[in-house]
Order: structure tokens, then C-alpha cells, then sequence
């Protein structure tokens, strides 16, 4: 694990890459931001989590670390003992932390809660939605940590990187470290409700868009050509055909719209 900082004093904020070692688009972010240290008005902690599964081009070494907190310095695992080390770094801290997926190309949120910080925060930044998940927190970083969690794109592209970047800065600005204005948007926020596990196969597709509403007993997706056929209406979140090894993603529903205030005359 990597720690710095920018900025001199205690810091109350972290910024956190590398959770998985096959999402290096927040690793660029914060060498950018070490490289350019930037005057802060808050200092800031940097930190590189997983570096042992960065090196390695793996998602993890021995578990999921965004699965392991909030670990044990005596695990026999390197996540379990990593997870433990990255809570005690991160005591007192609102956390931003970043990931990448293969099902989205848009940024979006994913918070434990729908908090006042988040409601604050989390429309400053340049995402497409916010998504609570409280109902599947266990083991995440969020369920020890105060942290807002962000999908910037793609696993592995350029633009996810460009991305993270962007979405770093504007959390650094709309928490007052970096000097400036954050835009606030219209944001739709939405609420897991559900896991939809898949069966093996040796094919898997996907019919519907994340963020889109399915609506009952439209097909959503297939195993070998064996079609999945909605239940009830819902709003698919992290939906792909092979981004999980037994689930096609996640049913949401759709909870609020915050609106942004009226630009003044």
C-alpha cells in the first residue's frame, strides 16, 4: 500500500485507487495529482491500495479486497491483512474512492446510505447516477469507512482514466480542497433491490441498457440462448454479459431525482 498527501496538517480527506488490481484508471489520477501537487486549501491523503494485484494485472491476490473489510491484522490472507491496514489509514477520513467496470461506460456513484455528505457531494461531480447500496454492503470499504465510490468507465481504457481524473478533481473541489465552483446537475439516484445470477453457460447476452427501466416480462438477457424474462419492472445497475463470473448484475429501483437549484439571473 502507497500513502501520501498533499497539502500540510491532518488530513480529513483520502482519495483511494487500486482497490483492485485490474482498475488502474485511479492509479493515473493520483500519480497526476503527486506529480502536479497542486495547492491545496485541505490536505488530502493518496493512497494506492492493492499494489501486490496492481503489479500482478489481477483483481485481487488471494480475496476480493473490496470483500475483506474490515480485515484482521492476523488473517492469512493479503487482503485480509491489507483491509485491515487501509481502515486504520483511512480513521477519520470521507474517502473517495475509484473503480472501473465492464458494463457502463458513464460514471456513476455508489454510496452505503443516501447521507447528507452524499446528497451534498456527490451532484458536483460529473456522473450520470447515484446508487445506494446498503442492502449489499457488507465487506465493502463503505461499511467502515465514510466514502463515496465512483464507476469512472470502462475496465482498462483510456477513458476511464481521463475520467477518474476529472472526478477526483471535482470531489477535491466540491469538499473545498481545490479552489473553484463544482457545477451541480440533476441527478438520478436509485436503490439495489436484487442480484440476477446467471447459470452456467458457455454463452451469455444482454438485451437491456443499466439505468433503463425493464419492464415486466420484457427478456433482459439469455444463457445459451435460454432467454431471462422479467418478474416485475426494474432498473438494471452494473449489467453485463460476462463482467461477473455467476451474476449478470444487479435489479434497482428508481428512488428520487435531486434537482439541481435554478441558475441565478
Amino acid at each position: 500500500m502507497r500513502v501520501a498527501q498533499i497539502g500540510s496538517g491532518t488530513p480529513e480527506i483520502a482519495v483511494v485507487a487500486g482497490v483492485h488490481g485490474d482498475e488502474p484508471c485511479g492509479v493515473r489520477a493520483v500519480e497526476r495529482l503527486l506529480d502536479e501537487r497542486p495547492t491545496v486549501e485541505r490536505p488530502v491523503k493518496l493512497i494506492v491500495a492493492n499494489e501486490k494485484a496492481l503489479e500482478r494485472r489481477v483483481r485481487f491476490v488471494d480475496e476480493d479486497l473490496n470483500r475483506a473489510f474490515p480485515g484482521d491484522p492476523d488473517a492469512k490472507t493479503h487482503e485480509g491483512q491489507l483491509a485491515n491496514r487501509l481502515v486504520e489509514e483511512l480513521e477519520g477520513c470521507l474517502t473517495f474512492s475509484m473503480h472501473s467496470t465492464q458494463s457502463h461506460a458513464e460514471p456513476f456513484a455508489i454510496v452505503n446510505g443516501v447521507s447528507e455528505t452524499a446528497e451534498e457531494i456527490v451532484p458536483q461531480l460529473p456522473v450520470t447516477a447515484m446508487v445506494e447500496t446498503s442492502n449489499f454492503a457488507e465487506g465493502r470499504l463503505f461499511s467502515e469507512i465514510d466514502t463515496i465510490e465512483v464507476e469512472c468507465g470502462m475496465q482498462g481504457s483510456e477513458t476511464a482514466a481521463q475520467n477518474a481524473d476529472r472526478l477526483t478533481r471535482a470531489f477535491l473541489t466540491a469538499v473545498g480542497a481545490l479552489p473553484g465552483d463544482a457545477m451541480r446537475r440533476d441527478l438520478p439516484v436509485f436503490r439495489l433491490t436484487d442480484v440476477i445470477r446467471k447459470q452456467e453457460a458457455d454463452t451469455y447476452e444482454v438485451f437491456v441498457d443499466n439505468f433503463t427501466e425493464v419492464e415486466a416480462g420484457e427478456s433482459f438477457a439469455a444463457a445459451d440462448g435460454d432467454e431471462q424474462i422479467a418478474d416485475e419492472s426494474f432498473y438494471p445497475v452494473l449489467m453485463s454479459s460476462n463482467g461477473y463470473r455467476d451474476v449478470f448484475g444487479y435489479a434497482a429501483e428508481k428512488l428520487d431525482v435531486l434537482t439541481a437549484p435554478p441558475a441565478a439571473d
